[in-house]
């Protein structure tokens, strides 16, 4: 037989009754983590005049092409009263003539200049303070110079989402969709990362933003000493800095087509390999609970594949590890699909099982690599 028949209590009905368990433990958390994003019922804001004003933050390394192509999205968006600070920091390329241009025609553009210093060497953190302190508002949005927004709404989408209580807001930061493999396994890690901090913020327990999209107050900022509990470490200027200032009621989400911005995704695996382990390196610095959050999501999801090929190991319990992971494929698809379509992503739930599987394989590395990665220098 394919399978036990419980005619007697042996390893194959343990084996099938674990079997079925796990995967209980894994649909549950699915919808415990990924269901409420993929359930919200988005509203659009109209960019009405009643905004308060928003300093715009992009700070830029070498960055001329993409601040051409990208910087007048940003300066053209449909919103009463903001402005735009590009911080220059350190850049050898026609970075300042660009932003010099663009000042000519768009009088809410600023420039803040760093220059390079022989004797004291800087990342990302001290380029986003220096434009914090130069911004003339209190709500404060922040995004990349290799990024563009979906539309002309987008800073009132996000401008949205600050009331008397909410002090941070999350953006979805996507990636350009382009061919290859490569590029839906990076848009889905992505897409899957934002499922998981986005579903926290909104259960109250949010642990990370991106940097790519993401608001939150210049008050919020100073009162937690900025960025001083964790500026020895280079990146994290987005996630450690929510990680800390994050309660649960000072952050609001916002998921809608129009709020969310795009960037170019690396075009190979070595590029992504090092990005991501610039990223994995602020992970042991979030609270333990985050941690033990994050920790908990990839041992479910590896035991159940564990689990699968035990049962597949077996003959009398090879049609429960078909049907399980049938079955999961199944719940996995109907949430996927619905998220997505939040997110903008339609072509990503489909083989949503088999991007999850290659990301399982393809993290080990990744953290294989973390441990010899030595990150000095700040790059998007």
């Amino acid at each position: 037989m394919w399978y036990p028949e419980f005619k007697q209590f042996g390893l194959e009905e343990i084996l099938a009754i674990a079997g079925f368990l796990v995967f209980l433990a894994l649909i549950i958390y699915y919808f415990m983590a990924y269901w409420p994003v993929a359930a919200l019922k988005t509203t659009h804001s109209d960019g009405s005049d009643g905004r308060e004003p928003v300093s715009v933050i992009i700070c830029a390394r070498n960055e001329d092409e993409n601040l051409t192509e990208f910087l007048p999205k940003i300066l053209t968006q449909e919103y009463p009263e903001y402005e735009v600070i590009v911080v220059n920091d350190c850049s050898w390329d026609n970075t300042e003539t660009v932003i010099d241009e663009f000042a000519k025609i768009f009088p809410n553009l600023r420039k803040v200049n760093i220059k390079e210093d022989a004797y004291y060497k800087h990342g990302k953190k001290f380029a986003v303070m220096v434009g914090i302190k130069g911004a003339k508002y209190e709500n404060m949005l922040f995004t990349d110079a290799d990024c563009y927004p979906s539309s002309d709404n987008w800073l009132s989408e996000m401008a949205a989402g600050f009331t008397t209580k909410k002090e941070i807001v999350l953006g979805y930061g996507a990636y350009i969709k382009t061919k290859g493999f490569l590029n839906t396994l990076i848009r889905f890690d992505s897409f899957l990362i934002a499922l998981e901090y986005m579903t926290a913020a909104m259960k109250g327990k949010a642990y990370m933003g991106v940097g790519r999209n993401l608001a939150y107050k210049k008050s919020l900022f100073f009162k937690h000493k900025g960025f001083s509990s964790h500026y020895h470490i280079t990146s994290g200027d987005d996630d450690l800095f929510v990680n800390e200032a994050a309660t649960d009621e000072n952050t609001n989400v916002c998921i809608s087509h129009n709020s969310i911005t795009y960037s170019k995704a690396k075009t190979n695996f070595g590029d992504w390999r090092r990005q991501k382990m610039r990223h994995l390196t602020t992970a042991p610095h979030y609270t333990s609970s985050s941690r033990a959050k994050i920790g908990a999501s990839f041992a479910l999801k590896y035991l159940f594949y564990a689990t699968l090929v035990v049962l597949f190991c077996f003959k009398g319990t090879v049609l429960v590890g078909l049907g399980l992971f049938l079955l999961k494929i199944m719940f996995q698809m109907i949430i996927f699909n619905k998220a997505a379509k939040k997110f903008n992503e339609p072509d990503l739930w489909a083989l949503s099982f088999l991007y999850e599987i290659v990301l399982l394989a393809t993290y080990p590395v990744f953290h294989i690599s973390k441990m010899f990665h030595k990150p000095n220098k700040w790059t998007n």
